[in-house]
């Protein structure tokens, strides 16, 4: 089973969450890790990964991935937004967020996708069905690195954000890169794999990721989070260290 769930495309996670949640809660209960999302512990987390499976990385009560712990305890430690009132889009919701932000009563929370059976509103990141100026926080992980024309749907975010807003756009980055690689020319799933480590990417973002949003007109900040928190807090989580939130500002 874990092998199964470490290539599974997240929209099809969604829909088997509704059956393997409650058995793996009691299968991984225990004490080493928590998911800091619902406070559980767990003896470990499953693995997760397509080229390269990493260990302890998918949490077995919320389906939650390295990336969403870490976000959510700099959401939580960190930011205000849980504990005001906004307008909030969330693209592509991730189940590990799905229902604590929909139980968030100050937020007119909505979500969009073109498949998830979990959101309100399908539709494409790149013509997104909203005037301008609508949102306050927009929520948009691991979607980029799909999207054949990333600078359009980036647009698109910076376009529907009220002026001042926040955009959360976490994405695979290699840091170690000046510059995003990509080739409209590859197109097989084989390839992609390959080249850009999974078979439905499209590139693999470098540190230019950055300037890609400030060209479109956002102000932008690179947060390592990893860096506030402890050696065992993050062994306890299960967070990669040095991964960066990226944020766009309207």
């Amino acid at each position: 089973m874990k092998f199964i769930l470490s290539i599974l495309p997240r929209h099809l996670l969604i829909k088997l969450s509704v059956f393997l949640l409650p058995i793996l809660k009691i299968l991984y209960r225990g004490k080493k890790f928590t998911d800091p999302i619902d406070g559980k512990s767990y003896r470990k987390f499953l693995p997760y990964g397509h080229k390269k499976i990493r260990l302890n990385a998918l949490c077995p009560g919320t389906l939650s991935l390295e990336r969403h712990r870490l976000l959510w305890l700099y959401l939580t430690r960190e930011t205000s937004f849980l504990k005001e009132k906004n307008k909030v889009l969330h693209i592509a919701p991730e189940q590990a967020f799905y229902k604590r932000f929909k139980e968030i009563r100050f937020w007119d929370y909505l979500t969009l996708d073109l498949r998830s059976p979990i959101a309100d509103i399908k539709a494409d990141i790149t013509n997104l069905p909203f005037d301008e100026n609508v949102f306050d926080l927009i929520i948009c992980n691991h979607v980029l690195e799909h999207i054949e024309d990333d600078k359009i749907a980036m647009k698109e975010i910076y376009r529907v954000l009220k002026k001042n807003g926040v955009a959360i756009m976490q994405i695979p980055i290699d840091t170690k890169r000046l510059k995003t690689f990509e080739d409209p020319k590859i197109r097989t799933n084989k390839k992609r794999e390959e080249l850009f480590g999974q078979y439905d990417h499209v590139r693999i973002y470098g540190n230019d990721f950055f300037d890609r949003l400030t060209s479109v007109g956002f102000k932008t900040k690179k947060i390592d989070y990893t860096k506030k928190l402890s050696e065992e807090e993050i062994k306890k989580f299960s967070i990669i260290k040095n991964e960066i939130i990226p944020i766009g500002i309207k």
